[in-house]
């Protein structure tokens, strides 16, 4: 399975950017589907998680201003970022594991940063920069 992000950028605080990420061979009924980031200096975290019955939850920090979806036809993720602010610039990458997301993911309808893993996604994209200034 091959995972291939495009669309970041740079961007002027509040602008919008829309990422991609194309997936080849990822036909598994039950799959999770996540966006992940990294700044510098800082560790990789979860930014939105699709699980495989549609179900879409995002961190704290980019709910309300992020979307993340997915189409099957195209066989590709995106993640609409709106509203972007500086903290928002990191490395963006998009990962994918075929089996259901966790329960452990979520907590109050939001991704729990404290129980979500690198290691719990096998397939994993490159990366793509995001920059966003004021």
């Amino acid at each position: 399975v091959q995972l291939v992000e495009s669309g970041g950028g740079s961007v002027q605080a509040g602008g919008s950017l829309r990422l991609s990420c194309t997936h080849s061979q990822l036909t598994y009924s039950t799959h999770c589907m996540g966006w992940f980031r990294q700044a510098p200096g800082k560790e990789r975290e979860a930014v939105a998680a699709l699980d495989s019955d549609g179900s879409t939850t995002y961190a704290s920090a980019v709910k309300g201003r992020f979307t993340i979806s997915q189409d099957n036809a195209k066989s590709t993720l995106y993640l609409e970022m709106n509203n972007l602010k500086g903290e928002d610039t990191a490395v963006y990458y998009c990962a994918a594991e075929s089996a259901g997301c966790p329960a452990r993911f979520y907590i109050d309808d939001e991704l729990n940063q404290r129980t979500i893993r690198t290691a719990d996604f096998t397939y994993w994209g490159q990366g793509t920069q995001v920059t966003v200034s004021s």
